[in-house]
């Protein structure tokens, strides 16, 4: 069976090293996915009967990889849900961006619309019927020849936004098949990377600080010396 990294876990959560190209949770494709090798695993782990719980606090978009939550329990999903809409619970991700922003440091604002029968998230007018608001703190770390590595901060989770924000922003990812340069370009891998995830034990209320690193993978292999700074 194919096995998940595991960063850390209790009984209360579980934090894993998802890999790129697998989906969060089951789809229609039938495609393995995160939420049912999980399961499987702490079913084989600890020799449980019957269905496993577990909680999928947030997701993942299929090709990016990155240190993903999960919640072991009932009252530890409802409580990490509520710290995703108090803010308490950050999400940090690196990005590999096309050029270099005109600012070093900002935050992007806009819109989102999502078509679900094509899978595609446009920016739209705020008046728009269904339209949402996103919003990321980004700074640029280092930029080498063309590419541009960015710490991104979600304050807000919309689907493909940091794909889509910094695509409008005329800067749009590595790699990125569905709004990036080059869409056609085959085995590129997207340069977005859940970096650090940090929250509030939903139990014990501690401080947690989860961690993933990409560097050991191409293309963010070219930024290994930057690890120290970001």
């Amino acid at each position: 069976m194919f096995t998940i990294p595991i960063v850390y876990e209790d009984n209360h959560l579980l934090v894993a090293d998802k890999p790129p190209n697998i989906l969060s949770q089951k789809d229609s494709t039938g495609d393995m996915d995160m939420l049912t090798l999980l399961k499987q695993d702490i079913k084989m782990r600890y020799n449980k009967p019957g269905n496993v719980y577990l909680g999928l606090v947030h997701r993942l978009d299929r090709p990016v990889g990155g240190v993903m939550l999960f919640a072991k329990t009932s009252k530890s999903a409802a409580r990490l849900s509520e710290q995703i809409k108090r803010q308490e619970l950050s999400r940090t991700y690196l990005a590999l961006i096309h050029g270099q922003p005109s600012k070093h440091q900002s935050t992007l604002v806009h819109y989102l619309l999502k078509d679900d029968k094509r899978n595609l998230v446009s920016v739209v007018r705020k008046d728009m019927k269904g339209a949402k608001e996103a919003i990321l703190d980004y700074h640029v770390v280092r930029q080498q020849a063309d590419i541009s590595l960015v710490k991104v901060k979600l304050r807000t989770g919309r689907p493909h936004q940091i794909r889509v924000q910094f695509a409008h922003l005329g800067h749009p990812l590595y790699g990125d098949q569905r709004y990036g340069r080059n869409p056609k370009t085959i085995g590129q891998q997207i340069g977005l990377w859940s970096y650090e995830i940090s929250c509030l034990h939903p139990i014990t209320k501690k401080n947690m600080k989860f961690n993933s690193s990409p560097f050991k993978h191409k293309p963010w292999s070219q930024f290994q010396s930057q690890l120290d700074i970001i």
